[in-house]
This record gives C-alpha cells, structure tokens and sequence, in this order.
C-alpha cells in the first residue's frame, strides 16, 4: 500500500525528537516535508534524508505531495492551522490540547464530517498497550468495583522562563499541557465523565503551575496533581474493592522509565499477590502514527477522536471554572 507522505508545520524541539522520527520509523508513513520558517530542516533530515523544506506553512499545505500534516505549534494556534489544513485537503494530527476550549473543537469537528478527512489529537498514551491493557483490567471487573483513580503528573520548568508553556499569550499552563493526561487517562480507562469536581489552582504570570483536583464520576472518586514547579513524578493509581493497578511511567515511558503496570489482586487464600507486566522499549508514538495511517487508508476508525478529546477540554475548562 501506497505510504501516507507527513508534513510537519514547524522545526519545533519535540518534532524533531521524537513525532518526526516516529513518522519516519512507521510503517505506512513517510515524513516528506517539514515547513520551518528559518529554513533549517537539517535535524530532520538527519534522520529523513529525502525530507524537504518548505519556507511557510501556507506552502507545504498547498503541495499536492502531501497527504497528512503534524501540528507542534504553540497551543493558541492549533485550531487556525488544522482548519487551514483541512481545507487544504490534508488530514490533520495535531498536538494537545487541540483546541482552548471545549466551544471550539465543535468547528473542527463539523469540517472533518464535511470534508471526510482525518482530523485527530495527538493523544498518544490510548495506542500505548499498558493502557489498552488497564482498560481491559479495570472494565471487566479484574479489581472489583473501582473505588478511587489517584493520578500525577509533575515537572519543574520554573528556570525556563522562555518555554511556551510558562506564556500565557501561547495558551500555556499545566493543565493545558499534562492535566489533558491526568484528567483524559481516567477517562479513557474508565468509560466515565465526572459529575462534580473542585480545583485549587496556584498561578504563576498567568498560567497554572500547581493543580490539586478533586471529582465524583459516577462510580469512583478521582483525585490528580499537576504542577510545573515540582520534582519530575508521574504514576496513576485505579483502586477497586478487589485489586489495584499502578502504572509507573504511565505518560512518558522510555523517557520517564519503563512502562510497567502492577496489579495488586487478592489470591483465592486472602493473601495479597502482585503481578508485573512489563512493555520495554514500546513507542507510542510510532504506534499513534500507525493507527492514524491505517485509518486514513480505510482500516478500523482511529480511537482518538476529536468527540474524546471534546470530552478532555470540556474537563478542563470545567476545572478552571471551578477554581475561579
């Protein structure tokens, strides 16, 4: 089958770390344009060497060479250019949060269903089978009735004063960047939307770098931390009435450590027994742009959809209100 040719709008650092290689190392992809308004594509074609440049945006989404398109810009600009991108005929993968608000991805949505095209977030950790897995675990009931999801998510970037995500003119913050895990991982595992909910925020030159939030879904309680000024951790906790599962290195595996999920089960004699599942060296990444080039090739329907990601900003934006 004839590979899905990638674009990418911009040279950003996470581009050219880790999604632009993934389209380079999957199967069904090929990285063949990167526009980069300083012109130096030079870290791409490192790797992509019959990648080309274009000098605009505007330009690479008017070559017919390109199929689908990756969009890392800033968080404010995600739904002009995957509109743009759309209505230039390309299918659009673009990073979280794809929209401000949750109002807002209601137009991509529309101009999706009228141009047919696959438009979707960037939602990596559902192609990541530790998830797949946890989901599986927790809806069948293999820890009983679950109780209580306990998630966190924290970094400190408080000496890079000049990241996007301590701008709020970028739309920066971390819920904007890590709360859309935290907040989008419960609701993936768990088929649930919360009723009610309460945030205390602490703010920073406008943005939120300390998150402690609190929610009844229907069937558990839900409690997270996300900060951007705090010693790198992240681990997610589902506790039922018969088991656990704690994932460790539940948002960047191979980065932050080794995906393992751990399942604290009760045994037939009531003592507690401990199974580890291991995924070393899984890259979710190549596994998103896999699935997205299935999909975009008549395979089975991409599972992150812009309806679940509506979903994840209709969370946040209920966060930030709540803490208002």
């Amino acid at each position: 089958m004839t590979p899905v040719n990638w674009g990418i709008l911009g040279a950003a650092k996470f581009a050219r770390e880790h999604m632009g290689p993934a389209i380079h190392a999957a199967r069904g992809a090929r990285l063949a344009g990167v526009a980069s308004r300083s012109g130096d594509i030079s870290g791409f074609q490192a790797f992509a060497p019959d990648c080309v440049g274009f000098d605009s945006y505007d330009a690479l989404l008017a070559s017919p060479e390109i199929d689908a398109v990756y969009i890392p810009l800033p968080n404010h600009l995600h739904v002009e250019w995957a509109e743009k991108a759309l209505r230039a005929g390309k299918h659009v993968l673009c990073e979280k949060p794809i929209a401000m608000s949750a109002a807002e991805i209601d137009p991509l949505i529309a101009l999706r269903d009228e141009t047919g095209l696959l438009c979707a977030e960037a939602y990596m950790i559902v192609h990541h089978p530790q998830w797949q897995r946890a989901r599986k675990i927790v809806q069948s009931g293999g820890i009983g009735d679950l109780m209580l999801v306990d998630a966190v998510f924290s970094y400190d970037n408080s000496s890079d004063t000049g990241n996007i995500r301590n701008k709020p003119e970028t739309g920066g913050g971390g819920i904007p960047d890590i709360g859309v895990y935290t907040f989008g991982a419960t609701r993936f595992v768990t088929g649930q939307e919360p009723d009610a909910l309460e945030a205390r925020i602490t703010w920073e030159n406008g943005v939120d770098v300390f998150a402690h939030v609190t929610a009844d879904f229907p069937s558990f309680r839900y409690s997270s931390v996300t900060s951007m000024r705090m010693h790198p951790r992240q681990e997610v906790t589902f506790q039922g009435t018969k088991g656990a599962l704690k994932l460790t290195a539940p948002f960047n595996p191979n980065v932050f450590g080794e995906a393992q999920l751990h399942w604290h089960a009760d045994t037939a004699q009531g003592v507690p027994s401990v199974t580890v599942e291991r995924w070393p060296g899984v890259n979710h990444y190549v596994l998103q742009v896999e699935a997205f080039c299935r999909s975009v090739q008549g395979g089975p329907e991409y599972p992150a959809t812009l309806e679940f990601a509506k979903g994840t900003q209709a969370m946040i934006d209920r966060v930030f209100d709540a803490a208002k």
